[in-house]
């Protein structure tokens, strides 16, 4: 949450910035603003909505700057406002700031500040910790790097900050603890953002700071430390990714070219890890731990929001093809309430971002105890894939659309490979049977590709039930994620109340709302619980509810039942989940579309949630 970008170097820092803020939007869309330090002194320009109104603010300024940080807010501390837009000044005015995550004991020190005559302009955290740190370079008399060491020691909860200080023009302070900073290494200039979207169009080298790490950037050097003062050799790390892939290519949104880019990126996924015609998976995080997946006693999943979604369909297949005991744990939840975890514990973290708080906080803990920590994220370099024993990349490429689309499916094809190599390894799974799920696998793309093509059929479904007010999504087996999945689509890019369901439960009280008005869509497609579905449908026509379903090609049974019918290609149902999101995927985000709504950036959300 929230999108911090700077630079120093011989390059006017405005546009990069600028260009910087547009694409971390994503990040957060409250406010944004920038700061900026040149001979006339230090100027900050910030303004409430999206960065295309700061923008638009700024015509005729004085933006001429080889220095400057700006920030694309989701607001945490005080109400999105000019006033509470980030960069902050310090009360010298000599000192700005941004900042990303949460200060948790702002309070205290607030009054303490208050005490000494200090008087706030906004109610951010923000604003308390850049005084703070100018007190204490005051009152103590040393530099202003040492008076960051100080006041970082005395916070508590997860930041990066990047102090523009008017008395050294010639650098940027930065530190980061729990939420991400990525340093970019130019020739004679340095470019600082959360993440390496804005980086890669001038370099492919760059430096992912650490917790408790504190960068002196000049436009010519880089010096890492710790909190202790001591010397930290940068590692730099090439880039893999390119600029196209963070340009939405032709597609009108984000969000539609990545629900597009699928049967590529499962295929990327797959690539060189999945040899259906040798029956073997190659993953090599995975198998330095073989023995110690193949005897674990429990797999606990943590995640969020789509991600525990796909985490519940590993839940499934988990068990069924390694018939080791599988939880799924709101990351969240688990973090807090003093789970039983020891050594031979597996833990597998899952997030797209690999940046999600509550999840790296949770696997921190898990791993103090002496689980096995498995990463699942699409961020190469993130904080959960270097905090992680194993795991695996799902090679989705840059997810700029805040609904996670081509990420799901990602997780699910790395989730399902995991599965299918610990079940192969402990001979619980046939070997007729693990052939057949290495073949079906291999055809996801394909199949994927060919769900597609209900582009046209689900917009015209999308006209069709765009005023509802409410909608349920129901499904059994491997299919109940995929509805919770769908219903959350839906209200992330419509706006319009939806709860998943599994189809059983509906008679223990949604059925409740059943009208002629409410839009029921039904995860249908032929499986072991199909009878049982065609069965809830039943339920629903008879109380006039309105059904539409996803079903498997040339099933005549549901197409009696259905108002509507999305057909997608028959797979074996441990594998159907990827393709059946597919339609769920494309219905939201038409609906989103034909309701008028930014379907990249909706409402109150934020792409990468790393604070609390």
């Amino acid at each position: 949450m929230c999108g911090i970008v700077a630079y120093i170097g011989e390059r006017e820092a405005y546009p990069v910035i600028l260009k910087g803020l547009k694409r971390l939007e994503y990040r957060g869309y409250d406010s944004s603003g920038v700061a900026l330090l040149n001979g006339g002194g230090l100027k900050v320009y910030k303004k409430q909505g999206k960065v295309a109104e700061l923008e638009e603010n700024l015509v005729g300024k004085d933006l001429h700057a080889h220095i400057g940080i700006g920030h694309t807010r989701w607001a945490t501390h005080g109400e999105p406002c000019d006033r509470n837009a980030h960069p902050h000044l310090s009360k010298s005015g000599k000192i700005s700031m941004i900042h990303n995550g949460i200060i948790e004991n702002y309070a205290q020190i607030k009054q303490d500040l208050q005490k000494k005559g200090y008087v706030f302009t906004s109610d951010t955290d923000t604003e308390v910790l850049l005084n703070f740190i100018e007190d204490i370079h005051l009152n103590n008399g040393g530099s202003l790097e040492e008076a960051v060491r100080i006041a970082l020691k005395r916070v508590v909860g997860a930041y990066v900050i990047v102090l523009l200080d008017e008395e050294h023009p010639d650098t940027l302070i930065a530190a980061r603890k729990g939420s991400p900073l990525v340093i970019g290494i130019g020739k004679g200039e340095h470019f600082l953002a959360s993440d390496a979207s804005p980086i890669i169009e001038y370099t492919k080298e760059v430096v992912y700071v650490n917790d408790y790490e504190l960068a002196i950037i000049k436009a010519d050097e880089l010096i890492l430390k710790n909190l202790g003062n001591e010397k930290i050799t940068p590692f730099i790390t090439k880039l893999d990714m390119e600029l196209a892939a963070i340009e939405k290519g032709g597609y009108d949104h984000f969000m539609l070219k990545e629900i597009f880019e699928q049967p590529h990126t499962i295929f990327d996924c797959l690539r060189g890890r999945l040899d259906a015609t040798n029956g073997t998976i190659t993953m090599s995080g995975i198998q330095q731990y073989a023995e110690q997946l193949t005897q674990a006693k429990r797999i606990i999943i943590v995640a969020c929001g789509t991600s525990w979604h796909a985490g519940l369909v590993a839940e499934y297949i988990f068990e069924e093809v390694t018939r080791i005991p599988v939880e799924v744990e709101y990351a969240s939840e688990f973090r807090y309430r003093n789970p039983v975890v020891g050594e031979g514990d597996v833990i597998i973290a899952i997030s797209q971002s690999g940046e999600t708080a509550d999840t790296l906080v949770a696997i921190e803990s898990a791993k103090e105890k002496g689980a096995i920590i498995l990463g699942v994220v699409n961020v190469v370099g993130s904080s959960i894939a270097r905090t992680s024993h194993g795991g695996a990349y799902t090679h989705a490429g840059p997810e700029i659309g805040v609904a996670s689309t081509k990420a799901f499916t990602g997780q699910l094809a790395v989730l399902t490979m995991m599965a299918l190599k610990i079940g192969h390894l402990k001979g619980t799974l046939s070997e007729k049977r693990y052939t057949h799920l290495l073949n079906e696998l291999n055809d996801v793309p394909e199949k994927v590709a060919l769900a597609l093509e209900q582009k046209d059929h689900i917009e015209a479904l999308a006209l069709k039930y765009k005023d509802a007010t409410d909608a349920l999504y129901l499904g059994r087996g491997y299919n109940f994620p995929v509805a919770l999945e769908g219903a959350l689509k839906l209200k992330e890019i419509s706006y319009i109340h939806a709860e998943g369901y599994p189809a059983a439960e509906m008679k223990h009280g949604p059925i409740a709302l059943v009208d002629d008005k409410l839009p029921v869509f039904f995860v249908a497609t032929k499986d072991s619980f199909h009878e049982k579905v065609l069965s809830n449908m039943q339920e629903i026509k008879a109380r006039k509810g309105k059904v539409i379903a996803i079903v498997s090609e040339g099933d005549d049974a549901a197409n009696a039942l259905a108002d509507d019918l999305i057909t997608v290609p028959f797979a074996d149902e441990l594998i159907a989940p990827m393709i059946n999101a597919i339609p769920m995927q494309l219905l939201a985000y038409y609906i989103g579309v034909a309701k008028g709504y930014d379907v990249d950036k909706p409402r109150n959300l934020a792409k990468s949630v790393t604070v609390e």
